[in-house]
């Protein structure tokens, strides 16, 4: 369209008639309001009708463009159908009065592109996250807006995808489909099953961004979701709908700690979802096995966008996950998500951001990198009971650098989260599993999150630790020691040693209470430091065995009275007085 005039293509097999340009002509400037010019070019392809295309604007009169239409009219008819009515009824009566519409389709042109990234020129009302569809069938979602063109990722093969190819809107938001059907299986970022186990039945259609809940909307966290790894629970506890971050170097068991919280969840009703952002394929088929094996894949569900994957699927990953979660939530479950892992999630969305000409800022990440991950942590939440009571808790790991804390995508997510669990390599390398060091590991939610029994046991645990590091740091430069450090030091030896867990092997609840009271009160204490873990197992076992009705009181009130708490050291010492014998 230039100036007071209107030039547009008509596509048909025949050349048309001067009655059929005359009222094509009458049609245009009664749309535009200007003078006409209509070009013909024979088209061999469009045998059924005629399209007729005004600078961005296209008028599809054939056949296809008809039925294009007419499925769009009845999927609007489906939207606007409450659950509970008798849907036919209401498309018989849009049938009867349906006739093609003249409103144009708008389609757009591919001006660039390369390296999963294709910049788009025409579509001017297309909106962030929404689905486009490329002549070659290749699906992408607008990512960047300008003020001529917008920029789209690509989500299939790209191959087929040149400068010259026609783009159209299809007016819906990227999303992903949801229902009860995905438990147990791993799918991609886009909802599609790659466990080879058949196609999965969706219940329904979830966009993968979504507002996070209001403040009136939600409740206190003040539910445990307990871990069943001692020193976690007992210390750093993590309540449904916290967000608590897994933050270490490489080979820290950062993972491990997530998988042993979801073998943990098994008989609690709560569901799980595993993203894992650029991990390796093997290493996502041994996790499956291993969940598998423990029986904790029936409520479990797996996203993976292996390392092999294109960034745009890497970008996604972890919001399709978190649709997958409020789903669940919005019926009033509880949800455990694991985001496996964050930093390679950020490096991800840096390489499309610089991709599409964004300016780079601190470590060349762009400047809303911090909202990209808020506006994910943020949709984690403990509904409230109005609103069914659904949770969702959120577990984010993050890889850190020689322990540096201090680096761009570690303090965002530090900063934004509830907490953070921080395993610690020499920790690691000294054998202490979970590395988890105490000092710099905190839960801003604390011992709300906590059952009275798991508060009062846990006591002064964190202090004596605390105590115990400190006087070992000191006692390197000492070798002439007084009877009361060496007691002390023995004593938080033990302690380290009694927080050694193996993986896959999560304690119940009554087994840490158990632990944790005879423990603070130095049964321990005369028990050489590599015998504790065979001791602990002997000790569990005959509590089970000879006194299961402190276990089950434990694990069904939640609660540890004066009584039971000198039952437990009575039982210890009796238990131990039989092992002398």
């Amino acid at each position: 369209m230039y100036n007071d005039s209107v030039f547009s293509v008509l596509y048909a097999a025949k050349e048309p008639t001067e009655a059929q340009l005359n009222k094509l002509k009458s049609f245009l400037a009664g749309k535009y309001d200007k003078e006409v010019f209509i070009e013909w070019v024979e088209d061999e392809n469009v045998t059924d009708g005629f399209r007729l295309e005004v600078g961005t604007d296209v008028y599809d009169w054939t056949n296809t463009g008809r039925l294009e239409q007419f499925k769009e009219m009845i999927k609007n008819v489906g939207k606007k159908a409450s659950s509970d009515s008798n849907i036919i009824p209401l498309i018989k009566e849009n049938i009867k009065d349906w006739t093609p519409s003249g409103a144009p389709v708008e389609f757009g042109v591919v001006t660039s592109i390369g390296d999963g990234i294709a910049t788009v020129s025409g579509l001017k009302t297309a909106t962030y996250g929404e689905i486009l569809l490329f002549s070659e069938g290749i699906r992408g979602m607008v990512l960047d807006l300008r003020a001529d063109e917008i920029g789209c990722i690509l989500f299939d093969d790209t191959d087929s995808v040149c400068e010259g190819s026609r783009v159209k809107r299809t007016g819906r938001s990227a999303g992903v489909p949801v229902g009860n059907n995905f438990l147990g299986r791993v799918i991609n970022p886009l909802g599609l099953p790659i466990d080879g186990l058949g196609d999965i039945d969706a219940d329904d259609y979830r966009a993968i961004e979504s507002p996070a809940p209001g403040i009136i909307e939600r409740q206190p966290v003040d539910k445990p979701m307990e871990t069943g790894i001692l020193c976690i629970d007992s210390m750093f506890p993590i309540g449904r709908g916290q967000r608590e971050l897994i933050i270490g170097d490489r080979q820290t068991g950062k993972t491990a700690i997530a998988l042993d919280t979801i073998v943990n969840q098994k008989g609690k009703d709560v569901i799980c979802i595993y993203v894992a952002i650029g991990q390796k394929a093997s290493l996502i088929s041994q996790m499956v096995t291993n969940l598998k094996k423990h029986g904790a894949m029936d409520y479990t569900i797996i996203v993976n966008s292996s390392a092999s994957d294109a960034a745009p699927f890497q970008y996604i990953a972890p919001y399709s996950g978190c649709s997958l979660a409020e789903y669940f939530m919005h019926q009033g479950k509880d949800v455990l998500i694991v985001y496996d892992d964050l930093s390679k999630h950020a490096i991800a969305y840096r390489s499309l951001s610089l991709l599409l000409d964004r300016s780079p800022g601190r470590e060349a990440y762009p400047g809303d990198v911090f909202y990209l991950h808020s506006r994910l942590l943020e949709r984690a939440a403990h509904l409230s009971d109005e609103l069914g009571g659904g949770s969702i808790t959120a577990l984010p790991i993050v890889e850190t650098q020689a322990g540096d804390v201090a680096a761009y995508i570690p303090t965002n997510i530090i900063s934004i989260t509830d907490g953070q669990i921080f395993l610690e390599s020499e920790l690691f390398f000294e054998g202490q599993r979970p590395a988890v060091n105490v000092g710099l590991s905190v839960s801003r939610v604390g011992g709300d999150a906590q059952t009275k029994a798991m508060k009062k046991s846990a006591g002064s645990l964190r202090l004596d630790l605390a105590q115990y590091r400190e006087m070992e740091v000191f006692t390197q430069f000492s070798s002439d020691l007084d009877e009361a450090t060496q007691k002390q030091l023995t004593y938080g030896h033990g302690l380290m040693y009694l927080l050694r867990q193996p993986q896959y092997k999560p304690y119940s609840q009554h087994q840490q209470v158990i632990l944790l009271t005879v423990a603070l009160n130095k049964y321990f204490m005369d028990v050489p430091v590599k015998e504790i873990q065979d001791e602990m197992v002997k000790l569990l076992d005959y509590f089970e065995i000879s006194h299961p009705d402190i276990c089950s009181r434990i694990d069904s009130t939640g609660r540890i009275e004066d009584d039971d708490k000198q039952a437990i050291l009575d039982y210890a010492r009796e238990f131990k007085e039989q092992g002398r014998e």
